[in-house]
């Protein structure tokens, strides 16, 4: 009888599905050492503010800054095609679910002026905060001259799917390892989720590199597309090409989890499973001063043919100071996110954030309901 050949399927996993074993040795919390560096910038926590317009301003980068980490500002978004692009957020902020989609394919398709994006780089640099901008592949070739020219210390070039052999109908396209000798800056791209794909990638010369496709609470990639590996083994694999790259050459490419991070618990097993950084979207656009109003949308939602993102409410908790470093006013683990990774550090007696990479990891599916009966019927959990 003949026997159809099938696909086969690998496991792969998310944040829900596993857990941190702790250590057999702790340490005090304040003994952990969360710094992170990416070439000459060192910041003292591994957190970036994704490039969302709904997420950093210049005004949001300088405060991020303040706190110890890095923002990324999107210079294809309202910050760098209007003068006034707050009234853009606030058009944004007011319009009906039916309106949303329309209103943004409008906004997005007034055109990059490199006038403005000279000025917001000059408003963060003014402030002594390190500078990161990201950009599409696209408009690497046009843009990223006028942002290193204006003092940009750091480059994100930034897709759903980044790989490093592009097949186009174009004459030559964007090549990374070209693009890192032509500037002096770091240059992170992404975003990626396999092991070949980043080490190809790491060959190219970039200093970071972003991890997932499609995780994010504001983008729909994953329901258009279908496309997408969960956060937990994304983030191994690319992990685990860094760790090869390194054993080949010496030299270290920062890998960044991009994407999916909801609570504490969430970044410290992206911590566990390899990541030197994390960038978050949502859950800074729901500080104070995040330009979005309470609002949040992917980079992709204003796409003309193929919108991949939504406008999602996710109103306001607090300051940025205390979504970073507390205190905490809710259990949730949604605010104090330096403090649970502090704390997770310790309890597994980690040093530092390489030390972190070697804390166990178990297959635990029942971690978030074992013994939580009533926090689930009070709708705590």
């Amino acid at each position: 009888m003949y026997a159809p050949r099938i696909k086969e399927f690998r496991r792969a996993y998310g944040f829900e599905e596993v857990a941190i074993v702790p250590g057999e040795v702790t340490i005090n919390p304040e003994l952990a050492n969360t710094s992170f560096s990416l070439g000459k910038h060192n910041f003292q926590i591994p957190f970036l503010a994704s490039a969302m317009d709904g997420v950093v301003n210049p005004e949001m980068a300088i405060k991020m800054h303040e706190l110890g980490g890095l923002s990324v500002l999107n210079l294809e978004g309202v910050h760098g095609r209007y003068e006034r692009p707050q009234e853009a957020l606030d058009a944004i902020a007011k319009a009906s679910s039916s309106e949303i989609t329309p209103l943004f394919q409008k906004i997005y398709s007034a055109p990059i002026s490199e006038q403005i994006i000279g000025q917001c780089i000059s408003n963060i640099k003014n402030a002594n905060a390190t500078c990161a901008v990201s950009i599409t592949p696209q408009n690497t070739k046009r843009i990223a001259p006028t942002a290193v020219e204006a003092g940009a210390d750091i480059l994100v070039v930034q897709s759903t799917v980044t790989t490093a052999r592009h097949v186009s109908r174009s004459y030559k396209g964007l090549i990374f390892s070209e693009l890192c000798k032509q500037f002096t800056i770091p240059v992170i791209v992404g975003n990626s989720v396999g092991f070949n794909t980043a080490l190809e990638l790491m060959e190219t010369g970039i200093s970071g590199l972003l991890v997932g496709v499609g995780p994010g609470a504001a983008c729909t990639s994953r329901e258009v597309l279908g496309i997408g590996v969960p956060q937990i083994t994304a983030t191994l694999e690319c992990a685990a090409a860094r760790d090869e790259y390194v054993r080949r050459t010496g030299r270290d490419v920062a890998i960044i989890t991009d994407g999916g991070l909801r609570t504490g618990g969430d970044i410290c097993k992206a911590f566990a499973s390899g990541a030197d950084a994390v960038m978050l979207g949502t859950p800074l656009s729901q500080a104070k001063e995040a330009p979005g109003h309470g609002y949040n949308w992917g980079m992709a939602s204003p796409h003309p043919d193929l919108p991949r993102g939504t406008r999602i409410k996710v109103g306001t908790r607090g300051s940025l100071e205390e979504i970073l470093m507390g205190p905490s006013s809710v259990t949730d683990g949604t605010m104090n996110l330096v403090g649970a990774l502090r704390t997770a550090m310790g309890m597994c007696g980690a040093l530092t954030i390489k030390d972190m990479h070697r804390a166990e990891m178990i297959i635990a599916p029942s971690i978030k309901t074992e013994g939580k009966i009533f926090q689930i019927q009070q709708g705590n959990a």
